[in-house]
């Protein structure tokens, strides 16, 4: 099976594509970009990346695969394993998975799986058909400088006439004069609203002298219950497509007797579900290797505030 075909179907549509027990291919959009020195164009594309901690299984690429080959959906996951176990075995052996369009996969000397990214491929759907392309270095050409002098407009003085003069100083002496007048109307304004300030004082302290406070009784107290801290470390039972498979699995797990909750949809649009949450990151780590041997080795840990 061409597994790699399905994986870059579902590239386009969605940002995060779990392999069952492997992990997730993850992608966030990038803007158009320009490569000056190279004068070189890019359109918007997507980035892709692999985690190798997002391994439950949501049933979006088995569901997939099940649409397109007309089979049931049982089949198709039993399909993706068989082919996921193929892929694991090859990458412990130390060879180089490629898969079409996506990318390479292989291990380092941590035998930690590493992804090295197709650069030529693009899953934007808004972009498809869009290609990089390089523009011709454009050089300006200095023409220099062909600015005429204007010569100054001259404008003839005129003359003032006397009779001007004698009634600028006219106008001034009335200027004067209605100044003097403004100040004693405004000085006269001050005094007044001075006394009448006063008086409002003298009113208001005789109303506060006269008047009757009353004490009313003392209310009664309040009880507020604070609720504990639930911790920012989390072991994580499985993150699911399906809303509904998420508290389904919460339920499952309660029932065994773990205080598991719903902590919410993470980046990816996976909702996520907890075994229990750790105010210590020690105490986390013991839950961890507990839960991984009796319950569930695909648990890990998540560290995060959550409001």
């Amino acid at each position: 099976m061409d597994i790699s075909r399905y994986i870059g179907d579902l590239l386009y549509r969605y940002e995060c594509v779990i392999l069952p027990g492997l992990g997730a291919f993850l992608t966030q959009n990038n803007s158009a970009k320009i490569d000056f020195e190279k004068h070189t164009f890019y359109p918007p594309g997507k980035s892709i990346s692999f985690n190798s901690h997002l391994q439950t299984n949501d049933g979006l690429l088995a569901n997939h695969i099940a649409s397109v080959e007309n089979i049931a959906y049982e089949e198709a996951l039993s399909k993706v394993r068989a082919e996921i176990k193929l892929l694991k075995k090859s990458l412990e052996t130390g060879n180089t998975i490629s898969l079409k369009n996506i990318g390479d996969l292989k291990t380092d000397k941590n035998h930690y799986v590493v992804f090295l990214p197709d650069v030529n491929s693009n899953f934007l759907i808004d972009s498809f058909g869009l290609s990089s392309f390089t523009s011709s270095n454009v050089v300006r050409e200095n023409l220099g400088s062909n600015t005429e002098k204007v010569a100054p407009l001259l404008t003839p003085k005129k003359k003032t006439t006397p009779i001007f003069r004698y009634a600028a100083i006219g106008l001034l002496a009335i200027g004067l004069s209605s100044l003097g007048g403004l100040y004693i109307y405004n000085s006269g304004v001050q005094e007044h609203n001075l006394v009448e300030k006063q008086k409002a004082n003298s009113m208001v302290e005789n109303q506060i002298q006269q008047a009757t406070f009353i004490v009313n009784p003392p209310l009664p107290s309040l009880n507020v219950t604070v609720k504990k801290p639930l911790g920012k470390y989390h072991i994580v039972a499985g993150a699911f497509r399906v809303e509904e498979n998420a508290h389904s699995k919460v339920e499952e797990l309660r029932e065994k007797g773990y205080p598991s909750r719903f902590i919410g949809v993470n980046k990816y649009g996976l909702h996520q579900v907890v075994y229990n949450s750790f105010t210590t990151k020690n105490e986390a780590l013991s839950t961890l290797r507990s839960v991984k041997q009796t319950e569930n080795q695909d648990a890990w840990l998540l560290v995060q505030e959550l409001e």
